[in-house]
């Protein structure tokens, strides 16, 4: 055998070359290919006794293909009749292939658990956006459908507008420590290397308030003069770089200003809204880019997002941010901020052949009624104004609230978009039309988050830009930019920002980490609806065993979440050390109520807390109810409006349960409501309902102690899931170029 190997050189010499991986590969194949000529059928003989066959030679040369053809033919060398034992080839294929099966289970599982991590990250964050939409949509069919509506709504508006911030105010000195650098007007390059370089630091990071409403207030001013739609064009620059939602991230902001340049002339920039919430540095993200464009104004071109809104900045984090930062100035800021958004431009146009827009269109988006709408009547897009004594002309407001809420989807047409209870999906049919309808060659959009940053969509036509790397958690995702050249073909950079803090890590450990933030966004998700779901898991186990089935389960599970996820996939995680049979949903219940998810549910804040926390919204609504202006509302007029509520969120509460609870704001018992015992009732309820919580976790602190398995997670993602900021670098990062997609 050996000596008609090709490995052996010299004829017969039997001396051997150097081993190579290509020698290696050919003594194996020589090998196969003899076993696979040299096999020998056995069959019954006329006599019944056995008789080998030899194939004729001829058919030797095929014979390998042969051997791989048959069925079973590894099973071939276990045959008693064959007397010889495995090769050592079958041994190396039958290995090679475990080992390739065993590889594409481990892939397929990581990247079940991958998209698994995805869609609750995605999932949970439409249902909060969700939540506040069905909200503000109910409290706008209030205004649109109730006679009294127009005027309170009016005196809602004037009394916000009347409001307005003086230049001459008075600012109250914060505590704590200030940035000490001076700034004027103009601001120029020098300024904004200075607010980088305190920006960047974790401490002494606060620019003097007096210098935060300066920025503001020349910002909205300039902002004021733009078009609705900017004019980008490439003739002098020969090309521009495209930003997507940046959500609060200064990190991914200064790794972009670090890898493409501050802007110029000869380096424009387009960035296309959301650039807060979320993140725990929106201020300095808005600031730095107010600063870039007052420095820049050929240079810089800033779209409003559907998160340059107060009613969303109540939501998701932004309100807390700047009261955290300036809890002396926090109310005149926030109101030079919403001067800021009413003003942002609501998108680009550039070289008149591509749309740049934060979210999309829909089939009725017309962008010369965008061209001509009053932009500065829009200081929230959720909430829209009442202007002379009539309701706003819907379709005009219904313009802009498409362009910033909506999303493409593969399938044709164009449906509202139930997963964010907002704006349209709009298919590949709808593009076209739109592109042809206005002469466009594609549209860029940002909006939803991608892994890699960037996505094609409807024949490339479609282009989604997402500039917030790690967005849900450490490593979830990368962020990207754009650039586009003169023809207008764009290539990406993408990149990862604080790339040291994961680099260290294995590949198992930076996926907990991402499960783990996953998994904490869905337990606080379902804190929200802890007692609804302790209720309906005991009615599925009237022997109060703690455990029912696992299809019981999941049905429970979506039936109170609505989230929409794959349950039997989460069951080990959300109940964990229990069989595949049963499901012990007393240790789901026990999650939620673990330090590590009611610590992060604290942080956050629900819908409720920010309707309360926009008290103007509040006023609107007691004036909306009060049908004859008295300052008093009777329960003649809770039931109007009560009315609506049900036709609007049919099944959510009988109107005999709301009107019980209309009773019950009735604090003096004079059988009418006030505007404080309005006001004072959501306060009360949600603190009863902390409190209501509390006392339950301290009886059952005393009674029973969280199973081991819970804990052990609990800790587990306690731990993945802490946060340490650092000083910002710009240079600690990872990036790469990508080219167009083909």
């Amino acid at each position: 055998m050996l000596r008609s190997c090709v490995c052996l050189q010299n004829g017969g010499s039997g001396k051997r070359r150097s081993s190579s991986v290509e020698d290696a590969s050919s003594c194996r194949s020589s090998e196969i290919e003899r076993v696979g000529a040299s096999m020998q059928t056995t069959t019954l003989g006329s006599n019944g006794q056995p008789q080998t066959l030899t194939p004729p030679t001829s058919t030797r040369a095929s014979s390998l293909l042969q051997l791989f053809q048959r069925k079973g033919w590894c099973k071939h060398f276990r045959k008693p009749l064959r007397g010889m034992s495995a090769t050592r080839a079958e041994k190396t294929i039958r290995a090679a292939i475990f080992i390739q099966k065993w590889y594409r289970r481990h892939q397929a599982r990581q990247e079940m658990r991958k998209r698994c991590n995805w869609q609750i990250f995605q999932n949970v964050e439409y249902a909060c956006e969700q939540d506040q939409a069905e909200l503000y949509k109910f409290f706008n069919d209030l205004i649109k459908h109730m006679p009294q509506a127009i005027e309170a709504g009016n005196k809602g508006q004037t009394s916000k507008q009347s409001i307005g911030p003086e230049k001459s105010a008075t600012l109250y000195e914060e505590t704590g420590e200030m940035a000490r650098i001076q700034l004027e007007l103009p601001i120029q390059k020098k300024h904004i290397d200075l607010m980088i370089d305190v920006f960047r630091k974790k401490r002494g990071n606060r620019l003097h308030p007096k210098y935060v409403c300066m920025i503001l207030r020349e910002a909205a001013k300039c902002l004021k003069q733009m078009p609705n739609l900017w004019m980008v064009s490439t003739a002098v620059s020969q090309q521009v770089t495209i930003c997507g939602d940046l959500h609060g991230k200064l990190d991914d902001l200064l790794v972009v200003l670090y890898k493409n340049g501050l802007p110029s002339a000869s380096n424009p920039y387009v960035f296309n809204g959301d650039f807060v919430d979320r993140g725990k540095r929106g201020l300095e993200v808005l600031l730095l880019l107010l600063s870039l464009y007052l420095a820049f104004p050929n240079a810089v071109f800033l779209n409003r997002g559907n998160h340059e809104d107060s009613v969303m900045n109540a939501r998701y984090g932004f309100i807390r941010e700047v009261e955290g930062k300036y809890p002396r100035n926090h109310k005149r800021l926030l109101s030079l901020i919403d001067e800021v958004y009413r003003w942002l431009p609501l998108g680009s146009i550039l070289n008149n052949r591509v749309l740049i827009v934060h979210g999309g269109f829909s089939d009725t988006t017309n962008l010369d009624l965008i061209k001509s709408i009053d932009r500065g009547k829009y200081v929230s897009i959720l909430r829209p104004p009442l202007m002379d004594g009539e309701a706003l002309e819907k379709a005009e407001w219904q313009q802009i609230f498409d362009i910033m809420w909506s999303d493409p989807q593969a399938s044709q047409g164009c449906k509202p978009n139930a997963l964010r209870g907002a704006g349209v999906w709009f298919g590949p049919d709808t593009t076209e039309l739109f592109l042809k309808r206005h002469r466009l060659s594609y549209v860029i959009r940002s909006h939803e988050c991608k892994p890699n940053g960037h996505e094609f969509m409807h024949d490339n036509k479609v282009i989604t830009i997402f500039s917030a790397s790690n967005y849900y958690a450490m490593g979830s995702n990368k962020g990207a930019y754009m650039r586009l050249n003169n023809q207008l073909v764009p290539h990406f950079v993408q990149y990862i920002s604080a790339a040291s803090q994961t680099k260290e890590l294995s590949f198992k450990q930076r996926m907990g980490i991402v499960e783990c933030a996953a998994l904490k966004e869905l337990a606080v998700r379902m804190r929200e609806h802890r007692d609804e779901l302790e209720a309906d898991f005991k009615k599925y186990d009237p022997d109060d065993s703690g455990c029912i089935t696992i299809s019981k389960w999941c049905f429970v599970m979506e039936n109170v979440t609505k989230l929409g996820l794959p349950w039997r996939l989460l069951r080990d995680k959300l109940a964990p050390g229990t069989d595949s049979q049963c499901v012990n949903y007393v240790r789901t219940l026990d999650l939620l109520d673990t330090d590590v998810i009611m610590e992060a549910e604290a942080d956050g804040t629900s819908v409720m807390d920010a309707l309360y926390a926009n008290k103007a919204s509040l006023e609107t609504i007691f004036n909306i109810i009060d049908a004859d202006h008295s300052g008093e509302i009777t329960l003649d007029e809770f039931e109007k409006a009560i009315d609506l509520l049900v036709a609007h969120m049919p099944g959510v509460y009988s109107k005999d349960e709301m009107l019980e609870k209309c009773r019950m704001m009735d604090l003096n018992g004079d059988g009418k409501v006030d505007l404080n015992e309005f006001l004072e009732a959501f306060r009360l309820s949600d603190l009863s309902r902390k409190e209501q919580q509390e006392e339950y976790l301290r009886k059952r602190s005393t009674c029973q102690r969280p199973s081991e398995s819970v804990t052990r997670l609990a800790d587990t993602i306690s731990r993945n899931t802490l946060v340490v900021e650092h000083d910002i670098d710009p240079t600690d990062c990872e990036a790469k170029v990508v080219g167009q997609k083909s």
